[in-house]
């Protein structure tokens, strides 16, 4: 069974989506404050974070980069509609999807499976790029001989990239391939990502070897 920690501090908003989660077969432990889910974290794992921005003492994006500094549990934040601050921003923190609401759980259960998937995928050995190795087979990613952490999302722009190297993708390719749905200029989703992959993948990151942008048209992997 797949175990979801809820964050979220609005009772109602908590208890339903709690209980629409357990209908469709996840294992659910809530959590009301941000302290209580990174509490929650360390007593015992969990496969995916339903994460809220708005909560009392640390926020969402607070709680989401503590969690990024010793976790690569996938996380997807719980957004105010049409709020770019909290898309972004919780992107930026290291947030793996979003999704606004109020939340439908159908969508919501979509999005988790989509973010499982990506989790589980795994390709062929290891291959070299410069000091860059990326092993899809245990999906383990160096650089300099030394390991470098990824959450899922990275790793799944990175295996997407270098599976085609030197082919430009668009973002709305992107975005249709890593985060398997179609977001009409959601460019910032794809931007956010490569901004993060890059600070640690590239010793350079305003001279990318690795992760490119081809003005107009969107990113490619190398050449390297």
């Amino acid at each position: 069974m797949t175990e979801v920690l809820l964050v979220e501090d609005d009772p109602a908003a908590r208890q339903g989506l709690e209980l629409a989660l357990r209908r469709l077969g996840y294992g659910v432990r809530p959590a009301e404050t941000g302290e209580a889910a990174l509490n929650a974290l360390v007593e015992g794992a969990a496969d995916v974070v339903v994460l809220d921005v708005m909560l009392p003492g640390l926020d969402g994006f607070e709680v989401c980069r503590r969690l990024r500094r010793s976790s690569d549990v996938p996380v997807i934040m719980l957004t105010a509609r049409s709020d770019d601050f909290d898309i972004v921003g919780g992107l930026e923190a290291g947030a793996d999807d979003y999704v606004v609401k109020p939340v439908e759980p159908r969508v919501l259960d979509a999005r988790i499976r989509a973010v499982l998937r990506r989790l589980a995928r795994a390709g062929s050995p290891a291959e070299t790029y410069g000091e860059l190795v990326i092993d899809r087979a245990s999906l383990i990613v160096r650089r300099a001989g030394r390991e470098v952490s990824l959450t899922p999302i990275e790793l799944r722009l990175l295996l997407v990239l270098s599976g085609s190297p030197r082919q430009v993708f668009s973002r709305e390719q992107l975005l249709e391939l890593v985060w398997e749905h179609d977001y009409l200029g959601e460019s910032r989703l794809v931007d956010a990502c490569v901004q993060r992959l890059r600070a640690k993948i590239e010793a350079d990151t305003s001279e990318p070897r690795y992760i490119q942008t081809v003005r107009g048209f969107g990113y490619r992997f190398g050449p390297v």
